[in-house]
């Protein structure tokens, strides 16, 4: 009987662990995001930076446009984006213009934007003014829990 009851915790807490690992139900479950757009945020200059998503691992499309904000911050704004969803998918400024594979992202440096927002849809980024366009020069969907690439823009300055 103690087997038996030892056999059954130690299945539920791999099923557990496997679960959290994986998040199984993210691959079906899309998060549209719609934040402010370029007007309501009175952003009517033409972007310092941008460009178009490519795909890596997953199919990723969209835009990324970098705009200075009328108080001087600026932020990394996704338009039309679409990506798979997953767990624990991040954003990264990369200071590699064509940043094609998961090698290419580690070995150029990177800075974490944060947790993505949604998977559809469109959304901002606070950008931290020490981020130096002219280094970062792409952005890159990343998966960190499994240290993949999702799909990446390079940006190009205007």
């Amino acid at each position: 009987m103690k087997l038996r009851i030892i056999t059954v915790v130690v299945v539920a807490v791999v099923l557990f662990l496997a679960w959290y690992a994986f998040r199984p139900e993210r691959l079906f479950v899309n998060r549209t995001v719609h934040e402010d757009s370029k007007e309501a945020m009175n952003l009517r200059e033409q972007p310092l930076a941008s460009g178009t998503f490519h795909s890596v691992l997953h199919p990723t499309q969209g835009n990324a446009s970098v705009y200075r904000v009328s108080d001087g911050s600026r932020i990394l704004r996704f338009t039309n984006f679409t990506t798979s969803n997953g767990p624990d998918v991040h954003i990264y400024m990369v200071a590699n213009e064509e940043p094609k594979d998961n090698a290419s992202v580690g070995n150029a440096g990177y800075v974490d934007l944060g947790v993505m927002k949604g998977n559809i849809g469109d959304h901002n980024y606070n950008l931290d003014p020490n981020i130096d366009l002219s280094k970062y020069r792409a952005v890159v969907v990343w998966c960190k829990r499994f240290s993949v690439n999702f799909g990446y823009a390079p940006l190009t300055r205007s």
